[in-house]
């Protein structure tokens, strides 16, 4: 009997040291699994490294360093995914899902970005006006775009809605605008009630939305524009990244509610005589940079009673380079003039 309980707690003693090696042996498995897989998948940059190595010393080199080795990896993983977004676009460009901003040169895409972006603000009842500049300078149709194309000159009238929304005045402004194509409505602008100063806020913000361009130029529908001069202008401003650009002034405040220019909130001002540095209304100019911060900002910018001075607040605080351009100055006729007011 005691022979047979010896032999009986041997045997579970064996079971119990039978399962910790069990439990060994399967994680002395699977780390000799890990390891080698570590080591094949490192095996192609050791190979690798081994060859610029021998290249290196074959040419009287030192070995190269750490960082090298580094930057030898890393740029290998660069070609891998470069090779494999070339694969992808490759696969788009079979199936047709090609981006209509990517215009086709040797074999190869790139993205063109337009120069400006010129928003010309309107109102119900200038049909007049805005016929007189589409025959003047901004063009129509084919005209049109072919300045768009040629040029990168993307030119747009902007208006808002009617206060009483599908009234004829909006149904005029729809046929005119399904008739030439050359208008930005603005759907959540109300004309009349906010005046140009919210309408330029809303125009700045929807055109850097809409179109990815270099600069913004806001522009009155009583202002002739030399295409061709504002072009050359700012094909010189290029690397100014945050830029306000027209004819600077200060201007009068007036306080007097019977005043023709009669400011509100003429008490913000100084010594409440002169606005701060702004560009004249009639037409300027802003980076790309300055419109996307208008557009993020834009519920919170604040509009005075007119819009030149509303956009130079708004810059107030930030790192911008004010140009002041006489070519900007609509009155002045000034040779290589950029504007003309009529």
């Amino acid at each position: 009997m005691k022979s047979r309980g010896s032999n009986h707690k041997l045997s579970s003693m064996a079971n119990r040291s039978r399962i910790p090696s069990l439990f060994i042996s399967m994680f002395a498995t699977f780390a000799t699994i890990y390891v080698a897989g570590r080591l094949w998948q490192d095996a192609e940059n050791r190979v690798y490294l081994i060859k610029q190595l021998d290249r290196i010393t074959g040419q009287g080199q030192s070995a190269i360093s750490v960082d090298d080795t580094l930057k030898i990896i890393a740029c290998r993983e660069q070609h891998k995914k470069l090779d494999a977004l070339e694969m992808e676009l490759a696969a788009a460009k079979q199936e047709g899902f090609v981006s209509k901003g990517l215009i086709e040169t040797n074999g190869t895409y790139s993205k063109r970005r337009p120069l400006v972006v010129i928003g010309i603000l309107t109102k119900f009842g200038r049909q007049k006006n805005r016929n007189a500049i589409r025959k003047a300078w901004m063009g129509s149709g084919a005209a049109l775009k072919k300045v768009e194309d040629e040029k990168g000159i993307i030119v747009r009238f902007v208006i808002g809605r009617s206060p009483n929304r599908g009234d004829s005045q909006d149904k005029d402004i729809d046929r005119e605008s399904r008739l030439t194509n050359d208008f930005l409505i603005l759907d959540d602008h109300v004309e009349g009630n906010q005046g140009h100063p919210e309408k330029a806020k809303l125009f700045f913000a929807h055109a850097a939305e809409e179109w990815n361009a270099e600069f913004y130029a806001k522009v009155n529908d009583d202002v002739y524009v030399n295409i061709d001069a504002l072009g050359a202008t700012l094909a010189t401003h290029l690397d100014k990244p945050r830029l306000y650009m027209g004819c600077m002034k200060s201007g009068e405040v007036f306080s007097e509610k019977n005043h023709k220019w009669y400011e509100p909130e003429w008490w913000k001002f100084g010594d409440k005589k002169s606005y701060f540095r702004h560009a004249s209304g009639e037409t300027y100019v802003i980076s790309r940079a300055l419109a996307k911060f208008i557009s993020i900002n834009r519920s919170i910018l604040r509009t005075y009673a007119y819009d030149d001075v509303s956009a130079g607040s708004w810059f107030i605080g930030l790192d911008v380079k004010h140009v002041d351009e006489p070519k900007f100055c609509c009155s002045s006729w000034s040779t290589g003039a950029i504007c003309a007011g009529v």
